[in-house]
Order: structure tokens, then C-alpha cells, then sequence
């Protein structure tokens, strides 16, 4: 009697923690969708990882549990909120585009809404289903090895499919959030390789008091100054527009020529 009265209370307290986690969760994931702040679509995509988290410790999964919160919730949703908040998204102007945009994701919505249909309509449940729910294993195989042998050897064409389908769309969030911005500086590896001497060094007349005017320093230097005319206390110019004084030796080589 005290037996039956104890499963009775643990599937009683079962359902309620399933019925509380679940309504949470189908909460949080609308806020998800419907929040104007970023940031706020963030935590509450955190809660629902928790809730998650713990539908899959009432269905005996603690191994996804844990790697929900671990890697979800720990490093994935944490690296989302940093990157929200850290770059610099006009939000105003996103909104103002979604009417261009409302055409496509309606036929995409309803294409996914038949395929829902179509799976949900030939869904048939197996006939001892409902006596294993509250036991999704045996006892003598632990939870990791069972997932183990369900992705990795039953459904390992699936998974593979699963991860080509997230380098996809990891590869396509790169290229839509590239941006060539004006002030960025590229490299030519060539042009630094095969640069010369003349193109990059001019020597300059300082008079006393007078300094080097500004357009002395332009980068690439006109045709007429691309050979360089030494002369006696004139100083040098690197490609940075950084003035250096030529060594002693060269100042006696410039009387020399002159």
C-alpha cells in the first residue's frame, strides 16, 4: 500500500514539474521571437534552455541536461549577449526592412508548416510507448552509452547531415555579417615585396624654423620626386611619414656629389 501511494505522489509530482517546466519554456521561446531588445531576447533564450534542461532530467536524459546548461547556457547563449551587445547594429533600421522581406519568410513558414503536417499526419506511436516513458533505458546501460549507440551507430547518416547543415548556416552567418568598412587597411603582400628605395624614401630641404610642409608627406610620391635629390642637411622620410636624420657618412657622401 505504502509502495503504491509513493509512485503515486512521484508521478504526481512528475507531471506538475513536467506541466511548470513546460509552460515556462513555450514563455520564454515566445519572448524569444516577440522582444525588441536583443539583450532581452538573450536571457530569456537562457531560460529556456534551463527549462530544457530540466524536461530532459524528468525524462531520465541527464547527460543532454548537463550539456544543455554547460554548453548552451554556459558558453553558447553567453557568447550570444556579448556579441549583441558589443556590436554596433541599427536596430532601427532592420525593422524598417522586414516589409521587403515578409513575401519570402511567409512562403518559407509555410513551407515548413506542410512538412509539420505531413510528418505530425503519418505519425503512428508504438504500441509500448506509453509503458516505457518512465523508463527510457535499462538499467543496466547508462545514459551516455545509449546516446552513443543511437546518433553515432543507428543514426550516425542523420547527424552528419545535421552538422553539414550547421556549417552551412555558420559559413552564411559569416558572409552576411562581413562588412568592408572604409577606415580598414588591406595588405599587398606584392606591392610591399617588390617595392623600391625611391618609393619610399624622399629626401626633403628643412630650412631652420620653417619645418616640412604637409604635402611633403603624400604617399605614393608624384612621378617628378620619385628619384631622390640628396643634399647637404636634408632629412629623411620613411613610408609613415616619420622624419629620420640621415647618419653622418651620408651627409659627407651629399657635399661629395654636390
Amino acid at each position: 500500500m505504502n509502495s503504491t501511494r509513493r509512485t503515486g505522489e512521484t508521478i504526481m509530482i512528475a507531471a506538475i514539474a513536467f506541466y511548470v517546466f513546460s509552460a515556462i519554456l513555450i514563455v520564454s521561446g515566445a519572448m524569444v521571437v516577440s522582444a525588441r531588445n536583443p539583450v532581452h531576447a538573450v536571457l530569456f533564450l537562457i531560460l529556456a534552455f534551463f527549462n530544457a534542461a530540466g524536461l530532459f532530467l524528468l525524462t531520465g536524459a541527464e547527460f543532454l541536461a548537463m550539456i544543455l546548461v554547460i554548453v548552451y547556457v554556459g558558453a553558447v547563449a553567453v557568447l550570444f549577449l556579448f556579441v549583441v551587445m558589443m556590436l554596433n547594429i541599427n536596430f532601427a533600421e532592420v525593422r524598417d526592412g522586414w516589409q521587403r522581406y515578409a513575401p519570402v519568410g511567409a512562403a518559407i513558414g509555410g513551407v515548413l508548416l506542410v512538412e509539420l503536417a505531413m510528418v505530425l499526419g503519418g505519425w503512428q506511436v508504438a504500441p509500448g510507448a506509453s509503458a516505457l516513458r518512465f523508463s527510457p533505458r535499462p538499467d543496466h546501460v547508462q545514459n551516455t552509452v545509449a546516446l552513443g549507440q543511437i546518433v553515432y551507430t543507428h543514426y550516425v547518416m542523420l547527424f552528419q547531415m545535421a552538422g553539414l547543415i550547421l556549417l552551412v548556416a555558420m559559413i552564411g552567418a559569416i558572409v552576411l555579417t562581413l562588412r568592408d568598412r572604409k577606415t580598414s587597411r588591406h595588405q599587398n603582400i606584392a606591392e610591399q615585396v617588390n617595392r623600391r628605395i625611391e618609393d619610399t624614401l624622399q629626401l626633403v630641404n628643412a630650412p631652420v624654423g620653417q619645418g616640412i610642409h604637409p604635402e611633403d608627406f603624400l604617399r605614393p610620391l608624384p612621378p617628378a620626386l620619385s628619384k631622390p635629390a640628396p643634399n647637404h642637411g636634408q632629412i629623411g622620410q620613411d613610408d609613415h611619414g616619420a622624419s629620420t636624420h640621415l647618419p653622418q657618412n651620408a651627409h659627407h657622401a651629399a657635399e661629395d656629389r654636390v
